[in-house]
């Protein structure tokens, strides 16, 4: 069925191949889809997965927590002690997310081949809307964020992404979404039964080169061990050797 809700600006980058797989990754608070634009080539993923990058831009709103100041954000924040609990906010933009990914199974890319990506306030959107994604997804990153209104989610989670593989990290130092948000979210859905592989780094709230190999390598096992894509297992073993 497709989507009556209109589409998100976003910024793509094609593969130089028919894409197979499809990347949507969402942006932090105040930044936009150019944010994490110049990242693919860095991942060192191989051509030969074909991913499709999707980055869009959430809707411009005002936030509390900037003094009201109109901003891309996926939700409001209204205190910092209150993060994440705009439930109108977030169930909203998780709906535009949907939106996004029925757009890509339109466009040929199967459900089990699309992950979801995040960083902060995007981390939580991906969280958020992957575990009650209908369809089985490739996999979720969340970087640098947590989860919001996990009160709901054990009513709400999908049965089909039960199993997803979710790849969760958080910078040590992080004086913006404190560590203790990002353990905790770890530790809640390690306790439900998720398949959740957890990493710290010495950094404050920001990305390292660490990190990004390890999304790198996370992209090539999630989309190279469904639908029989190419990368023998010995290809697979270097990777993890690096």
């Amino acid at each position: 069925m497709t989507s009556t809700t209109p589409l998100l600006d976003t910024v793509e980058q094609e593969p130089d191949r028919p894409a197979l797989a499809t990347v949507i990754w969402l942006h932090g608070l105040g930044a936009d889809g150019h944010d994490f634009a110049s990242l693919p080539p860095q991942l060192g993923v191989s051509p030969d997965l074909a991913i499709r990058y999707v980055f869009p831009h959430a809707p411009i709103i005002p936030v509390t927590v900037n003094m009201g100041t109109r901003m891309h954000a996926w939700y409001d924040i209204v205190t910092m002690d209150a993060r994440g609990q705009d439930e109108v906010g977030i169930r909203r933009s998780a709906t535009a997310i949907e939106a996004l990914i029925a757009r890509e199974v339109d466009r040929g890319i199967p459900s089990s081949r699309i992950v979801l990506a995040g960083f902060s306030q995007g981390s939580a959107m991906a969280l958020f809307t992957g575990l009650r994604h209908e369809a089985p997804l490739a996999g979720i990153v969340a970087l640098s964020g947590y989860l919001p209104l996990h009160e709901s989610l054990p009513a709400e989670a999908s049965a089909a992404n039960h199993q997803a593989a979710l790849l969760l990290a958080h910078g040590a130092h992080d004086n913006v979404v404190p560590y203790r948000l990002g353990q905790h979210t770890a530790d809640i859905l390690q306790a439900a039964g998720y398949d959740v592989d957890w990493h710290t780094y010495e950094m404050a709230h920001q990305v390292c080169l660490e990190e990004v190999q390890e999304i790198g390598r996370f992209l090539t096992k999630v989309l190279t061990s469904v639908d029989g894509q190419p990368q023998s297992a010995s290809a697979g073993a270097s990777e993890s050797s690096e």
